[in-house]
């Protein structure tokens, strides 16, 4: 379900029945030339596409930290937004939708999330701007000092249960770590993918003519290799958005 699409009856049953409303979050990055600028993005979309009507997705976010560690930006379509513009977007949409009375908010995002334990810039925003925006409107709601009334005094034993207001918004990779599938940019891992999720979208021409060493793999890229990928990521969005 697209949230946009939703009227607000439908926003509120969603809400009661505690469905997970999911963000996806992507740059606009240099893939070679074989490969669409949104590849990280399109990644995202295209898989929470594949759980159908188990979750409400919001209009993605597409203009996140790309940096110009793989290509400048002349010509090769990298947009690169410095995550401290992103902070205060991310804080400002996420409090929106706590107002509204989201509590199953995640983001999913694949841009550089083979460092996703300690972060990156595009992730750690959005993961900043969750926790940011969680306390603000802990403090709103419940008052200062929220946490030390007495009304807390089981907080850890909930916590372990998952009664956690810090389990209202979560960010996660879209490939799981220790995952068996190829980590790349654009080469034989994230090309096989694209086979799969946007095959429109792969210029297959294009493979063997990339010059770069992160694209030297690309050759190898099959559908069957896009298939175990996408089956990998479908277990894993099931698990992280309870939906398994």
């Amino acid at each position: 379900m697209r949230f946009e699409r939703l009227r607000p009856g439908q926003l509120r049953d969603a809400m009661a029945a505690n469905i997970p409303l999911v963000l996806p979050i992507g740059v606009q990055e240099y893939h070679g030339e074989h490969l669409p600028v949104g590849m990280d993005l399109l990644a995202v979309t295209e898989s929470l596409d594949l759980l159908g009507d188990q979750i409400i997705v919001l209009p993605p976010f597409a203009y996140g930290a790309a940096s110009y560690a793989v290509a400048g930006p002349d010509g090769t379509g990298t947009l690169h937004v410095d995550s401290a513009t992103i902070v205060p977007f991310a804080q400002a949409m996420f409090a929106g939708l706590l107002r509204i009375g989201f509590r199953n908010i995640h983001g999913v995002i694949h841009h550089q999330t083979e460092n996703f334990a300690q972060g990156m810039p595009t992730d750690l925003a959005f993961r900043l701007a969750a926790r940011q925006a969680v306390f603000a409107h802990l403090e709103q709601t419940r008052g200062l000092g929220w946490w030390g009334k007495g009304d807390m005094a089981d907080y850890y034993e909930g916590h372990a249960a998952g009664d956690n207001p810090f389990n209202w918004i979560s960010v996660h990779p879209l490939l799981p770590h220790g995952a068996n599938y190829i980590f790349d940019h654009a080469g034989e891992g994230e090309t096989a993918l694209m086979m799969v999720l946007a095959p429109d979208t792969v210029d297959a021409g294009q493979i063997a003519a990339n010059d770069t060493w992160y694209t030297a793999t690309a050759p190898k890229a099959t559908l069957a290799q896009g298939q175990a990928g996408v089956a990998i990521i479908l277990d894993h969005l099931r698990k992280v958005l309870g939906l398994a």
